[in-house]
């Protein structure tokens, strides 16, 4: 049975209701609390207002749906179609007043990202994706996004937002991967992904990622001609280990070298599963 998609229209009201909410906490003294309590994963005001204003209008437009969220938990997890928000994506950038952070919202449809935005509130840019196609809205108007030919890692720009989430043949395997690369870009989080499907970039590599951190940038990357999945060519919904690529070439080729930089004893020592926040 094929599912009608959600408009649009409803993407960019999410968006506007998200952003009245965070932005005006956006280069204020705001206080941060810590979620973990033996490293930093900060959230804030902004992030829980952001997701409250989402969750609100999904809920009374399409109560069918499930959601499921940073902030405040899941809902309807086994419902025909569930929403994955993040409020804030890039949250520590947030906090230092540096405008690489976004609004994500996602939508799936059973197993698969099927539509999602990036939203950047503070710049009025959109990046909008079904999988198929992918539009940028912003400042310079409007335009299709198209990921650009790279066929070979020692041509391309390469983003990971830290090492910190890689530890033992991640870190390694990552690592291999960065040392033929032509180009290194760190910090950018859900930005990375948007200039990848804006062809600006060629491939973002990560690891410890939430499905709210991935979700809503499949179908924009793929809608723009690009390729995500997991480390070894599996989904990447559900995030983990994730490669994203703007050219199917590079993204095979770097397939081949996690594989390689991961054989052996693999280790998941030292690593607690965060969002990238």
């Amino acid at each position: 049975m094929q599912i009608t998609p959600i408009s649009r229209a409803f993407f960019d009201r999410l968006a506007d209701a998200a952003s009245a909410a965070i932005l005006p906490h956006f280069r204020t003294a705001l206080a941060v609390e810590n979620k973990l309590e033996d490293a930093f994963d900060p959230v804030t005001v902004a992030d829980k207002a952001g997701e409250v204003a989402m969750r609100k209008l999904i809920e009374a437009t399409h109560p069918e749906h499930g959601i499921l969220g940073e902030e405040f938990g899941n809902v309807g997890l086994d419902r025909e179609r569930v929403w994955v928000l993040d409020p804030v994506d890039g949250t520590r950038s947030f906090i230092a007043g540096i405008p690489l952070w976004g609004t994500l919202i996602g939508l799936r449809a059973g197993d698969k990202a099927v539509q999602g935005m990036m939203a950047q509130p503070f710049t009025g840019e959109r990046f909008y994706g079904d999988g198929v196609t992918a539009t940028y809205t912003g400042p310079g108007g409007e335009r299709s996004l198209r990921t650009r030919s790279c066929g070979d890692i020692s041509q391309a720009t390469l983003f990971t937002t830290s090492l910190r989430p890689f530890s033992g043949r991640e870190r390694e395997a990552y690592l291999s991967v960065e040392a033929q690369a032509k180009l290194v870009r760190y910090s950018a989080d859900c930005y990375a992904y948007c200039m990848v499907a804006a062809g600006q970039a060629d491939l973002v590599i990560e690891a410890g990622l939430q499905p709210y951190d991935i979700t809503a940038l499949i179908p924009v990357i793929e809608g723009a001609g690009g390729v995500v999945t997991s480390w070894t060519g599996g989904s990447a919904v559900d995030g983990g280990r994730v490669v994203a690529s703007g050219d199917p070439r590079l993204h095979e080729q770097v397939l081949k070298l996690l594989a390689s930089g991961l054989s052996g004893a693999a280790t998941a020592s030292g690593v607690i599963p965060t969002s990238r926040g």
